[in-house]
């Protein structure tokens, strides 16, 4: 890979899906037409796509970012070729079912080709993946005649769509949205103003597709008053054709830290006559409706922060075996010593293994949640399916915190593996963790996040919830000892799973009673404790796999692996060894060097310490 260039890795992606999860073999309903090869060919075509189209865009984006003139936003060069290439090819509907237009895959293998895309160029993923989750949700919610009018655009991609919560004085407290709705026939006209809408206004498609939560104006207070409704930019007939412009306008775009090509607009919705909207569901149903769509996209965006590091990774590794900075450390009073590149050095293979773990453990979690949600659809009436939306249900806040705040980590690390050169605009990485920083604010803060899982998910069925993960891992985990070879690296992840179940169950004292407060102020730590944990184990199953194929590639060659010159010597002249032995490595590294902060997060939980509440600030 290049020091500059994007790659995305395939290898690993593919060994996730098919050796890890065994996708291959999801064959209920349609997918029965698919196979190994089949889906192989899409993540090629995927790949190609990504890295010759828009990754090129990433760079060039980021400097010009949007424009905006008089209600008009201009995205940057590029863009718009790249995005009709994109739409016709139906890279936007890959999960979507067959029979709305849709490729129809396996949600898992969609949510690897979001990773692709994503790490390729994140701003330009925004406009695309938006109208992709506001599609699923009007085909799940919407009316027959939004599903027969509207949907069909929105899977084709030539119209796009939005999510429009955010309002001046509700940003996470969504309940406090002022902007109204009032009747008006079969419809409704609003008044109000959203911002930080993205992709709110831009030149891609012929129409823009706003969902937005607004109220009634009888409705009750809170997040039980909101409603949702499908405010279009050019009002739609009931046959399809486009009408006038709707009145909503952007009035601005904002100038950000990162993501700069994708536009962050704020809109002025009924300025004048008031904006034509059609209700998705029934009034008062808006946030229920609505979390579906944000569901989704909580774990989009954490598949981006883990997409954005798979990139910066990528980067930092090229750039570390092509730097000659030094010499060896047994070398370093022989001036004439044979300087060495820096992927020789103990720190740089440090930050290299710390990002390399961290990546493989977070795009385990992404697909595999996206595994969990295919089944979960397939029999969602089941005691089995029910369980699986348990165990999906407590990992989404989860993925979309950890892989969020530790992608961002990956890309300050890569950073640092660069040196000077990483802070300047020569490189890319200093993109990537501008970029990289929004992940862990929008679609609910991470903040929110750890609240969500502590006070709802946990607590899902009475903890039943929580159990039913914690058996999920400790299966994985299982797996693992199995081998017999990772005997010390189990021990630790077991000690790690105790912690959980000890810092669950003292924040749940601490709650009943009545110091609701209090273990609220830990919910953080209590994510960053699970977060560890569920990350270890899918590390320790991904090390099982490895183990049981490294041994079949080493009898296949016939090697000794008690050998251990041969054993060194044969995997560093062979590509898939090296590839296994990685994920032991990767094991080893995270249970010795990352997880050990388990022990101290459960001390700052378990410590009943009231500053964050009692401190002057």
């Amino acid at each position: 890979m290049s020091t500059t260039a994007y790659e995305a890795d395939l290898r690993d992606i593919n060994f996730v899906l098919f050796e890890q999860l065994g996708v291959q073999d999801m064959n209920q309903g349609h997918f029965a037409d698919f196979d190994e090869d089949m889906y192989r060919m899409v993540l090629d075509q995927a790949k190609k796509l990504a890295e010759e189209t828009i990754a090129p865009l990433n760079s060039t984006g980021d400097r010009q970012g949007c424009t905006f003139d008089s209600g008009e936003v201009t995205t940057p060069d590029g863009y718009k070729a790249a995005y009709g290439v994109y739409s016709e090819s139906m890279w936007s509907s890959t999960a979507v079912a067959p029979e709305l237009g849709g490729m129809g895959l396996p949600m898992p293998v969609a949510m690897a080709i979001l990773e692709i895309f994503t790490g390729a160029c994140p701003a330009f993923c925004m406009y695309p993946g938006l109208t992709t989750a506001a599609g699923n949700l009007l085909a799940e919610r919407g009316s027959d005649w939004m599903k027969s009018i509207i949907l069909p655009h929105l899977v084709q991609g030539d119209w796009a769509g939005t999510m429009c919560l955010t309002e001046p004085q509700a940003g996470s407290a969504v309940g406090d949205a002022s902007t109204i709705a009032e009747r008006d026939g079969d419809t409704y006209l609003l008044k109000g103003s959203k911002i930080f809408v993205s992709g709110g206004e831009h030149d891609l498609t012929e129409n823009i597709i706003h969902l937005m939560l607004a109220r009634t104006p009888d409705a009750p207070q809170g997040i039980k008053g909101l409603s949702l409704f499908m405010v279009p930019k050019f009002i739609v007939n009931d046959d399809g054709s486009l009408g006038e412009r709707n009145d909503v306008k952007c009035v601005g775009i904002e100038h950000k830290m990162g993501i700069n090509g994708s536009a962050t607009c704020t809109l002025a919705v009924g300025d004048d006559r008031g904006a034509r909207g059609w209700i998705v569901g029934d009034e008062g149903e808006g946030i229920k409706h609505m979390f579906l769509m944000m569901n989704e996209a909580r774990i989009g965006v954490g598949v981006q922060g883990y997409a954005v590091a798979s990139a910066a990774f990528g980067n930092a590794l090229a750039y570390a075996k092509d730097r000659v900075q030094g010499t060896k450390l047994v070398d370093l009073k022989d001036a004439g010593a044979q300087r060495v590149a820096i992927i020789e050095h103990s720190d740089v293979r440090r930050m290299l293994l710390r990002m390399r773990s961290f990546v493989a453990g977070m795009r385990a979690l992404g697909i595999t949640l996206g595994k969990l949600a295919q089944e979960w659809h397939a029999d969602p009436k089941s005691e089995e399916g029910e369980q699986t939306r348990d165990v999906l249900e407590v990992l989404t806040p989860i993925c979309k915190a950890w892989c969020t705040d530790m992608g961002f980590e990956v890309t300050r690390e890569a950073i640092q593996v660069y040196g000077g050169y990483g802070y300047i605009g020569e490189y890319p990485v200093e993109q990537h963790m501008r970029d990289a920083k929004i992940f862990s604010i929008y679609e609910g803060t991470n903040g929110i996040q750890a609240m969500d899982l502590l006070g709802r998910k946990m607590a899902r069925k009475g903890g039943m919830a929580f159990m039913q993960t914690v058996q999920w891992l400790s299966a994985k985990v299982s797996a693992a000892e199995e081998t017999g070879a990772f005997d010390t690296e189990v021990a630790l992840l077991q000690k790690s799973q105790e912690r959980l179940g000890a810092a669950a169950m003292h924040l749940s004292q601490v709650g009943m009673m009545g110091d609701q407060e209090g273990a609220v102020s830990h919910a953080v730590d209590m994510l960053a404790l699970f977060g560890d944990v569920v990350i270890g184990a899918l590390l320790a199953e991904q090390a099982a796999v490895a183990h049981g194929a490294f041994a079949k590639l080493a009898e296949a060659d016939g090697i000794d692996l008690d050998d251990k010159e041969a054993r060194a010597a044969w995997v560093e002249g062979n590509k898939e060894a090296k590839f296994y032995a990685g994920k032991a490595d990767n094991l080893r590294f995270y249970t010795h060097q990352h997880l050990p902060r388990a022990a101290s997060l459960l001390h700052a939980i378990k410590s009943t310490d009231r500053t964050v509440l009692e401190a002057i600030l």
